[in-house]
C-alpha cells in the first residue's frame, strides 16, 4: 500500500475477494454434506428409538399386527415382525424406504 494513500489498492480488494470466495467454494459443499449426514443420523436415531420401543412392548405382550407404519415428522416408518428361522425368536425391523431426499435405513433387533 502507498505510504499517502488512506484507502485500499483495488489489487487488495481483488485479493481478499477472491482467497473468500475460494474459501466459500471449499467450505460450501462441506457444509451441505455434513447437513445431509446429521439429517440421516436424526432419522436414524429416530428408527433406533422406534425399535426399542417395539421391542419393549413385545416384551410386555405379544404384538398384535406383524406390519404396520408410523408416520413422525412426514417420515413413514415401516415396522415388521417375523419370526427368525435360524435362532427362534422374534425379529422386528424398522424401515425408511428410499426416496429423492432420503436413503434407505433398515434397524433389526431380537426379541429376547
Amino acid at each position: 500500500m502507498l505510504r499517502s494513500s488512506k484507502g485500499f489498492f483495488l489489487l487488495d480488494l481483488l485479493l481478499s475477494l477472491s482467497a473468500l470466495l475460494l474459501l466459500s467454494f471449499f467450505l460450501l459443499p462441506l457444509l451441505t454434506d455434513l447437513r445431509d449426514q446429521s439429517r440421516l443420523l436424526e432419522l436414524e436415531n429416530k428408527a433406533r428409538q422406534l425399535l426399542y420401543e417395539e421391542l419393549q412392548a413385545g416384551l410386555i405382550s405379544i404384538p398384535a399386527n406383524s406390519k404396520y407404519t408410523s408416520m413422525q415428522n412426514g417420515i413413514e416408518y415401516k415396522i415388521n415382525w417375523n419370526d427368525s428361522e435360524l435362532t427362534g425368536q422374534k425379529e422386528v425391523c424398522v424401515r425408511i424406504e428410499k426416496s429423492s431426499f432420503l436413503s434407505e435405513i433398515e434397524v433389526c433387533g431380537y426379541l429376547e
